[in-house]
């Protein structure tokens, strides 16, 4: 049974999330008022199935009808069992899982019904944390930056420095931890940089039936091919101003780029181009910081760490070295931003998102023994 949401202190927060690599939900307690993280609780993973990961792939890109209705299923059914084994949470963050994304044109689509999940928990959870920043010309993406601003403060970080995602999209925030608030004009800077383990998964996935390149073996085995990376870095994606944000499939048209190379020297390219994302990306930061904490599953391929210290003109580290998990660190960031939904505060600002405002997005679910009761916050 979970305990009420206090209006001030700390609480438990349960954080889960889906991402676009479509393996698996990371579910993590943080425990914060909202503005700074106390500590870091219990976490959990459940995988997809070959089979529901084939459902959600198929998804992906669709904005409606039988294929989403059957990603919702796998995805609300998959978070329902590993949320099920947590204890003593005050609240649950929801993201859902993202499967069509053009803020711009149509919107954000994350499946998955919240108030179903309170009701199913007995937890109230807090989700559709993007629409709202969309409606108000944000790009609804990247999120996770307001809970870097928290991360940096609570590794007692001096100077300014990155926290660079590498999921199936590339993401990084620039944080000056010099500042007081996130949502204060100078604090952060947060976009999507490009593409990151996608068309590589995408690859090796199409031509010998892997989920990914382990350990960037096949990569180390091949040789980049320099005239593809120049024709990909003239994408006009890369000379737009940020805050910008991407599709897990925005760059999908990359495949043809490569179709001639052998799997080798294509999975060895397609790694290089995300490393070279990164050193576009990094051009737009205010001052160059002083060590970027790399998260996300692409720090498990020394491959791209490798090219991505070669690049970079400071540190590069997975974001254990400071004593973050960098497995759990989105399912983390719902859990720390259901608390500022619940509580009022903003969760996104023109830095991170290119909203007009800051702005608190998302929906507050609460459980009750006949119907459900949603609150916009």
């Amino acid at each position: 049974m979970a305990r009420a949401i206090n209006k001030s202190g700390d609480v438990a927060a349960l954080g889960a999330m889906s991402g676009t690599s479509c393996d698996g939900v990371d579910a993590a307690v943080v425990v914060t008022d909202g503005h700074t993280i106390r500590h870091f609780g219990a976490t959990g993973y459940r995988p997809y199935s070959p089979a529901e990961q084939a459902v959600l792939t198929r998804a992906l890109g669709i904005w409606s009808g039988d294929l989403v209705d059957a990603a919702t299923d796998v995805v609300e059914q998959a978070h329902l069992e590993v949320l099920g084994r947590f204890e003593d949470v005050d609240v649950i963050g929801f993201h859902g899982q993202t499967l069509a994304h053009a803020p711009r044109v149509q919107g954000t689509l994350q499946v998955g019904d919240g108030a179903w999940l309170a009701q199913a928990t007995g937890v109230p959870v807090v989700w559709d944390f993007r629409t709202a920043d969309v409606e108000l010309g944000g790009e609804g993406a990247p999120l996770a930056p307001f809970f870097h601003f928290a991360c940096a403060k609570y590794i007692n970080a001096t100077a300014p420095l990155a926290f660079l995602n590498l999921g199936g999209v590339g993401n990084l925030t620039y944080v000056d931890p010099a500042f007081d608030k996130p949502e204060t004009a100078g604090a952060l800077l947060a976009f999507d940089t490009g593409p990151a383990n996608a068309p590589v998964n995408d690859l090796v996935r199409a031509r010998l039936g892997m989920a990914f390149d382990k350990g960037g073996a096949l990569a180390r085995q091949g040789r980049v091919a320099q005239t593809v990376l120049e024709q990909f870095l003239k994408e006009a994606y890369f000379a737009r101003m940020p805050p910008k944000s991407l599709d897990r499939n925005a760059f999908a048209r990359v495949m043809s780029l490569v179709e001639s190379l052998g799997d080798a020297d294509a999975a060895a390219t397609l790694t290089a181009l995300c490393a070279a994302s990164v050193l576009e990306g990094m051009r737009h930061c205010p001052s160059h910081p002083s060590r970027v904490l790399v998260t996300g599953g692409g720090r498990h391929n020394p491959v791209l760490m490798e090219m991505l210290a070669a690049a970079l003109d400071c540190p590069v580290d997975p974001v254990e070295v400071v004593g973050l998990d960098g497995d759990m660190l989105e399912a983390q960031a719902f859990a720390f931003l259901a608390v500022r939904v619940a509580r009022g505060l903003p969760t996104s600002c023109p830095g991170t998102t290119g909203v007009r405002a800051a702005v608190g997005g998302g929906t507050v679910s609460v459980p009750v023994a006949t119907g459900l009761q949603q609150a916009g916050v």
